[in-house]
């Protein structure tokens, strides 16, 4: 099976834009999800609501409200233009932007799921030989969740490899800069003789997204075998 370069190139933008996206939604991630799951605070239900909007709405829908907000002349993407040389709309970073907001409701619930699993009396040992609480989550916290953290990466990875509606919507299909593999197989559908490009694309995607699905499972299986040797 060759590839063109037109299809490499999809390939190689996929694998940028899911890898951006996952690094990038980490931190919020990992912060969200510790607030929804210890968090006692007024408007819990709404932000939890908010995480996981991009689940329930159209993909298209969440790619015109980026448009809406980080466009050239929206709010938040004419700010970010201006002062900090940003811009989203129609580049290869609005394509991150799109998966990440697709990945990350994902993301945010491995990881809830996996705090609220932690046994508290663990951290208040700790906490009662005299541990600061960022210490306490820093070596008994983080390393049990730490499955929960892979397995919601691995997720957001393969959820971005194959993400379209929202990305399409906010950044085009433009060859080179936004045309992901997922967009690149939608070309070839509609163009005489690209069914065999379409067909090379959907065998990728599949290999890559089997592959992610099967490196978190092994990631979390090593990472849960070192928290109960530990």
């Amino acid at each position: 099976m060759s590839l063109s370069d037109a299809e490499w190139t999809a390939v190689r933008l996929s694998l940028r834009v899911a890898t951006v996206a996952m690094l990038s939604s980490l931190p919020v991630a990992l912060l969200v999800a510790i607030a929804l799951a210890r968090g006692r605070f007024w408007g819990k239900s709404a932000l939890n609501g908010l995480v996981h909007m991009p689940l329930i709405l159209p993909p298209v829908v969440t790619g015109f409200v980026l448009l809406l907000l980080f466009g050239r002349r929206g709010p938040i993407g004419a700010f970010l233009a201006e002062h900090l040389g940003l811009v989203f709309s129609f580049r290869w970073t609005g394509a991150a932007l799109a998966c990440a907001v697709m990945g990350f409701p994902l993301m945010v619930r491995s990881i809830r799921l996996s705090i609220e699993t932690v046994d508290r009396k663990l951290e208040h040992a700790a906490a009662t030989l005299g541990a600061s609480p960022g210490w306490v989550f820093l070596t008994v916290t983080l390393p049990l969740i730490l499955p929960g953290i892979v397995a919601g990466m691995i997720l957001s990875f393969a959820k971005a490899m194959g993400e379209f509606g929202a990305t399409i919507t906010f950044v085009s299909n433009i060859p080179g800069e936004t045309q992901t593999i997922s967009a690149a197989i939608y070309t070839f559908t509609q163009v005489p003789g690209g069914d065999a490009g379409a067909m090379r694309l959907t065998i990728i995607s599949i290999i890559v997204s089997m592959a992610a699905l099967m490196l978190s499972e092994v990631l979390a299986a090593a990472a849960a075998r070192r928290t109960v040797a530990a």
